[in-house]
């Protein structure tokens, strides 16, 4: 029996698929570890969200949703770590450590938080975990959600609202 852990699949790939647009950050890249900056205090981070622009959605976006989220937490569903929706379409970048553009909120991430809660893999994890940063084009310019739902409630709605997403997928692993 081997103890190493398989990698989970990308969860987007078990989703209808989408078209694509521009997802770019000054703060995090695909495959490379993120700066502490974006950690969660609990292992030494600031907490803080990271930059984030987009361009080239579809016509008819009519909202945005971010969410960032980590397939490789040692759970049944994952980690939700950030959920922003109701986006207005005229916003299209996040500073570093933003709040929710006016008309947007966030639901709570799997800390109970309604914030960006940064990453933190167990300690001793032999490999990186995956941070999937995504913005969500959405056919509607509110989703039918409180801010009392779950990542998963948004997730279910965006099923049948997100026209196109854009991801970028950093990592972080404390040695």
């Amino acid at each position: 029996m081997s103890l190493e852990r398989p990698v989970p699949p990308d969860p987007y790939d078990l989703l209808p698929p989408k078209p694509s647009f521009t997802l770019t950050s000054d703060d995090v890249a695909d495959g490379v570890q993120m700066a502490d900056t974006f950690a969660d205090p609990s292992v030494g981070g600031a907490g803080r969200s990271p930059q984030l622009s987009w361009s080239g959605f579809p016509e008819g976006t009519k909202s945005f949703a971010i969410t960032c989220y980590d397939p490789d937490a040692p759970t049944h569903s994952g980690f939700w770590h950030w959920v922003l929706v109701n986006i207005p379409v005229s916003a299209t970048s996040l500073a570093q450590g933003a709040q929710p553009p006016a008309g947007a909120f966030a639901v709570r991430n799997d800390y109970g938080t309604k914030e960006y809660g940064g990453a933190a893999p167990p300690a001793g994890e032999p490999f990186p975990h995956r941070y999937l940063f995504t913005v969500h084009a959405v056919d509607v310019e509110k989703l039918d959600v409180t801010p009392d739902v779950s990542p998963a409630v948004v997730s279910f709605n965006l099923t049948f609202h997100d026209l196109a997403r854009a991801v970028i997928r950093p990592t972080y692993h404390i040695a």
